[in-house]
Formats: C-alpha cells, sequence, structure tokens
C-alpha cells in the first residue's frame, strides 16, 4: 500500500461534521438508558448511605458527559497520530498500574486493589491498559507485518509485553480483565497473521498456569465450584448469581417496571455496577435485555464494517481491536449474571455505573468513527 500525498493527515483534511449514526446512535441510547437503570439500582443504596438517591445518578451523568466530550475529541483526533503515541501510553499505563500499590495513591475495595485517587477523582488503570495495549499491538503488528509469521518478531514480543500488564493486574487482583487482555491479544495477533501454531502452542501452555492459579486461592476454587451449582452455594459464593437468576426469573418478558426491582433492595451487591443488566431484565423483563443486545450488536456490526473497509491496515487492527474488547467484555458481563460464565468484576460497557470504563469506552467510540471518516478512508490507495 501507498500513501497519496502524506502518511498522516491532519484533522483539518478530514470532513469535519461526519458522525457516524449507526454508531453513534446505539451508544447515546446504551449511555441514556445506564444512567436511568443506575439511579434506579441505586438510588436506595446512595440514600442510606449519603443522604440523597441522586448521589449516583449525579456521578454517572457527569461521567457521561464526560465520555461525550472525550468521543468528540478522539473523533476528531487523527487516528494515525497513536502511531507516534503507542509506546508513551503503553508506558503511561504501566506507571499507572504500578502506582496503584504506592501507599496514598493506591486505593483499595474489598481486598482488591484496582484504583488510583487523585484530587478526589477514582481511576481504574486496567480500564486505560485495555485501550493503550489495543493501540499498541495495531502499530506493532502494523509495522512488523513482513515478518509476522517469524516466532521472535510477530509473536514473542507482543507476548512479553501482554505479560507485564498480565503480572501487574494480577496483583491487584483482577482476574476478568486479565481474561479480556490475553483473549484480546489472541484474536489481534490471529487476525494480524500471526502463525496459528504459536497461537494455539499459547493456549495449551496457558491453561495449567490458569488451572494453578484458580485453585491456589480458596476463595476462586470456591467461585468456580459456586459456578457449577451456585445454589449449594447460594449463601457464600453462589449468592450473586442466585439473585441475579432471581432478578431474571422475577422480570419475566415485560418486567416490573423501571424502579419496582426487589433484588436490589441489598440483596445483589452493588447491583449498579457489574450487575446492572440483572435490574435491567427483572424490570424491564426479557424485552428490556432483548433491546441491550441488539444495539450492542449495531456497535459490533458497524465496528466490523468500519474495520473491514478500512485500507490501512494499522486503523483495520484498531478498529478491530477496539470492536473486539468491547463485545468481549459486554459478553462476560452478561455471561456472568445469566449464571453462564463464573464472577468476575467487569463492567457492562456504557450501562454500568463508573467513570473510567465509560469515559475509556466513549473515547474508543470516537476513535472508532474517525478512522470510519470518508476522508481519512481516501488517504490510502491500494
Amino acid at each position: 500500500m501507498i500513501i497519496r500525498n502524506k502518511e498522516m493527515l491532519s484533522a483539518a483534511e478530514e470532513t469535519p461534521g461526519y458522525y457516524d449514526i449507526k454508531l453513534l446512535l446505539p451508544v447515546f441510547m446504551l449511555v441514556i438508558i445506564g444512567i436511568i437503570m443506575v439511579y434506579s439500582a441505586s438510588s436506595v443504596l446512595a440514600l442510606k448511605k449519603f443522604g440523597t438517591d441522586y448521589y449516583f445518578l449525579k456521578k454517572q451523568a457527569m461521567f457521561a458527559l464526560a465520555g461525550v466530550i472525550a468521543l468528540v475529541s478522539c473523533r476528531h483526533f487523527n487516528y494515525r497520530y497513536y502511531r507516534v503515541l503507542a509506546y508513551p501510553l503503553l508506558i503511561f499505563s504501566i506507571i499507572l498500574l504500578i502506582a496503584i500499590h504506592i501507599p496514598g495513591i493506591g486505593y483499595s475495595v474489598k481486598g482488591s486493589a484496582r484504583w488510583l485517587r487523585f484530587a478526589g477523582l477514582t481511576i481504574q488503570p486496567s480500564e486505560f491498559a485495555r485501550l493503550s495495549l489495543i493501540i499498541y499491538l495495531a502499530y506493532s503488528i502494523d509495522k512488523k507485518r513482513e515478518q509476522i509469521k517469524n516466532f521472535y518478531v510477530g509473536f514473542l514480543p507482543h507476548v512479553l509485553v501482554l505479560g507485564i500488564l498480565t503480572l501487574l493486574i494480577l496483583l491487584q487482583p483482577d482476574f476478568g480483565s486479565v481474561v479480556i487482555l490475553c483473549s484480546l491479544t489472541w484474536l489481534m495477533l490471529f487476525v494480524g497473521g500471526v502463525r496459528i501454531l504459536y497461537l494455539g502452542s499459547s493456549v495449551l501452555l496457558i491453561l495449567p498456569v490458569a488451572y494453578f492459579y484458580m485453585i491456589s486461592a480458596g476463595y476462586r476454587a470456591k467461585r468456580w465450584l459456586s459456578f457449577w451449582d451456585p445454589w449449594q452455594y447460594s449463601a457464600d459464593e453462589g449468592y450473586q448469581i442466585v439473585h441475579s437468576l432471581m432478578a431474571f426469573g422475577t422480570g419475566g418478558i415485560w418486567g416490573t417496571g423501571i424502579g419496582n426491582g426487589y433484588q436490589k433492595l441489598y440483596y445483589l451487591p452493588e447491583p449498579h455496577t457489574d450487575f446492572i443488566l440483572s435490574v435491567i431484565g427483572e424490570e424491564l423483563g426479557l424485552f428490556g435485555v432483548v433491546i441491550i443486545i441488539i444495539l450492542y450488536a449495531f456497535i459490533l456490526f458497524r465496528g466490523i464494517s468500519i474495520a473491514r473497509k478500512t485500507d490501512d491496515p494499522f486503523g483495520a487492527l484498531l478498529a478491530t481491536g477496539i470492536t473486539i474488547a468491547v463485545g468481549m467484555q459486554a459478553c462476560i458481563n452478561m455471561g456472568v449474571t445469566l449464571g453462564l460464565l463464573p464472577t468476575k468484576g467487569l463492567t457492562l460497557p456504557f450501562l454500568s455505573y463508573g467513570g473510567t470504563s465509560l469515559l475509556i469506552n466513549m473515547a474508543a467510540m470516537g476513535i472508532l468513527m474517525n478512522i470510519g471518516n470518508p476522508i481519512t478512508k481516501k488517504s490510502y490507495s491500494r
């Protein structure tokens, strides 16, 4: 492939008013539904803990506004500049993950050190690390595409970077984010053309390690047992899954109505975060859940379409990685709430309460729109 004029086009050369409505509409609908359902799921908890039922609603609305600003900013920031920023962003994410363990900066909840606190703001570095890994992989795979099938060029360096991030996140611990990062890396390397022999062998090697990690701590082993039979462990490790399933069962087809859910009343722990879909299932029923799935499907199909129509390999890989990350996180969260996967602490993109998650995912959508910009796509020709 050759570049007609310059490899990088300034943002002024792009279509300034172009916003991909096929991507923007489902994203905004999910964000709006998320704000409404976060309030419904958290109002009672917020009233008791903070003295106002609007506490989480106000914060989520502020996060959404910041997310819109991030989306617009990334939409107008030429994605090709991320080539230059790939390593700085990766190094910065590693620094943030290390800073979690510095006293006074790191913030722990229920034994998990996953957050940083700056000037009253709480940041989750693993969310930023996911996006920085996508940018790094897209840049590195594109740069090495002529030698991508070479083990020491196309496979090993990427696995080493993944290993560093994985180790830092496991120390938190956050096994759910590790699963996302490993799967994301595997799929991007597969799309990039790395030999199946290397990818298949890596899976066979990592399975015993993952098994040892799961049984090395009693609570993790018990979590797996509760996954197979949550009702037997309904008082402890299976508690969330049991009440999540009860929420879906109570909701039926049409739901009990917004605000009329029962499981959010101190049965489902933190219902406005990881288990927001359970509240949606109870209050909006099967109909509401299907609408949510359809909205995610629109985002995924549009992301895949952008990746396929982009002639620039870096842009195609970047769009692919972003699409995979959002789709995988949504599928895992839904699988957990429905008892199809073991419990993991992952938010539901655009819906769950959480500033870092919403901000990063909205920024990622802006990057997708920039890649899909008509003028940007025309800048490359075969």
